[in-house]
């Protein structure tokens, strides 16, 4: 009788140690997309800020192109048009950013880099444990205690 009981235990066990496993699998699925979909969201937000912020320079670009070539003409003097080739290079970016392909080349260049270049990536100290964290979490609260006493 005890074998029986002992067989359907295992077999309970088993079945809860597999649904358990399924669990966990799922949760860390919702995490990745959760995290995907936030990585998403900050990347859109950042290319609609480069995009707003695009709208703002590219009137100041022009302003500023205007005023000088006005001046120049004015005044007779060619000098005054050098400050638009600077400014020409930072609205180039700026386009590139929030209408080019800068994001698909920067993502290339970090998958490269994460491909050949792994010691750049690694950690001060290494990547940090349970054990790490615990002895950290413990030494400030042993510090804190003694600040209190």
């Amino acid at each position: 009788m005890g074998f029986l009981l002992s067989k359907s235990m295992d077999a309970n066990l088993k079945k809860q140690q597999e649904f358990m496993l399924h669990n966990s699998r799922l949760q860390m699925e919702r995490q990745l997309l959760l995290q995907n979909e936030m990585r998403q969201r900050q990347m859109a937000m950042q290319v609609a800020w480069s995009r707003e912020f695009l709208t703002y320079f590219g009137t100041f670009f022009t302003l500023t192109c205007a005023g000088l070539t006005l001046g120049a003409i004015k005044r007779k003097k060619a000098a005054m048009l050098a400050p638009i080739l600077p400014l020409s290079f930072i609205l180039a970016y700026q386009v590139d950013n929030a209408y080019g392909s800068l994001i698909h080349r920067t993502r290339e260049e970090a998958e490269s880099i994460m491909s050949s270049e792994q010691q750049r990536l690694q950690l001060p100290h290494g990547t940090p444990t349970f054990d790490s964290i615990e002895k950290s979490r413990r030494a400030k609260i042993s510090f804190s205690s003694i600040l209190e006493k």
